[in-house]
């Protein structure tokens, strides 16, 4: 066997471990004309994101415009990905978040609907203790004790042994999507939690998952998979390959694209990617506020990045 041997207390979640050591898809949200959820059109992203070889869906990501959705529209879009890829081989993480009645109930609603795992979105509150981010994290783990749980970490300032602390309490806590843009921070958080312990999966998706892999993540998280999967697992491959110059191949190919993503603090992460999905025909560009459609000149460029990578 090649590989860390996880601790005995998570042998069970094996399966959902491996899960996480690829190519986490978070898939966009499309929009109808009258601004409801378009469900065929997501029906239709999700299997093409199967079809093409991913097998870890987050549906209520941010890609996915989780905190411009209702709470009944999230449990759509969870019950819509479970019946298109639940029964097809990929595992299903959901987001959840919000208060914490609301985060537990979308946990449960999760497990009810036949999803894998959830991820929990970094608690939204102007003061978030080290302590208060364990008691969050240990009452929606401890409501689905069968699901594997994955907290977001976007808080550069969290200690990596608060983690370890959730993960004595909470042995369906299994991993982590670590999401600050900070390679050596991470390197370390992961080795103060645990680097063996958990599953490391790079947040900021392909730009930054060469020098995330290279200190320890396994997977990583994409909204440019819902463009071009085989573009988002080529990098994997070359990654899980130890072929940093292939990764960085492909990393050049998709800067651009993810700076786009990634400019003024991200306005535009999942403007970007809707934009290039309308390219392709394959979804409205409409997103909510506070996101905003891009300007004309803009949508250009992005055809043409599109173009390049099926050429």
């Amino acid at each position: 066997m090649t590989g860390p041997t996880p601790d005995s207390r998570f042998s069970r979640f094996g399966e959902l471990r491996s899960a996480l050591a690829d190519v986490v898809a978070i898939p966009v949200t499309p929009f109808a004309e009258d601004g409801s959820v378009e469900r065929d059109t997501y029906r239709a992203l999700v299997r093409r994101l199967t079809d093409g070889g991913v097998r870890t869906l987050t549906p209520n990501g941010n890609t996915g415009e989780f905190y411009a959705l209702s709470p009944e529209e999230r449990r759509l879009v969870t019950e819509l990905t479970m019946e298109e890829a639940g029964g097809g081989g990929a595992y299903v993480l959901v987001g959840v978040g919000h208060d914490l009645p609301t985060a537990i109930a979308a946990a449960r609603h999760a497990r009810d609907a036949g999803a894998h795992m959830v991820m929990v979105h970094q608690p939204v509150h102007p003061y978030v203790s080290q302590d208060g981010w364990v008691d969050y994290h240990r009452a929606v783990a401890d409501a689905v004790p069968e699901l594997g749980v994955v907290p977001y970490i976007r808080n550069p300032r969290l200690a990596g042994e608060r983690l370890a602390d959730l993960g004595d309490l909470c042995p369906n806590v299994i991993g982590a999507k670590y999401a600050t843009p900070d390679a050596a921070a991470f390197a370390a958080f992961a080795r103060d939690a645990g680097l063996d312990r958990f599953v490391w999966v790079a947040g900021l998706a392909e730009l930054y998952a060469p020098a995330y892999w290279a200190v320890g993540a396994t997977g990583f998280t994409s909204g440019l998979v819902n463009v071009a999967p085989e573009v988002s697992l080529s990098m994997l491959q070359a990654l899980r390959a130890g072929d940093y110059p292939a990764a960085m191949d492909v990393w050049e190919r998709i800067r651009r694209f993810e700076e786009l993503r990634a400019a003024d603090q991200s306005a535009d992460n999942v403007t970007v990617v809707k934009e290039a999905l309308a390219a392709l025909g394959l979804c409205r560009r409409e997103v909510r506020p506070p996101s905003r459609e891009l300007p004309e000149e803009r949508r250009d460029e992005i055809a043409a990045l599109v173009k390049a990578w099926s050429a």
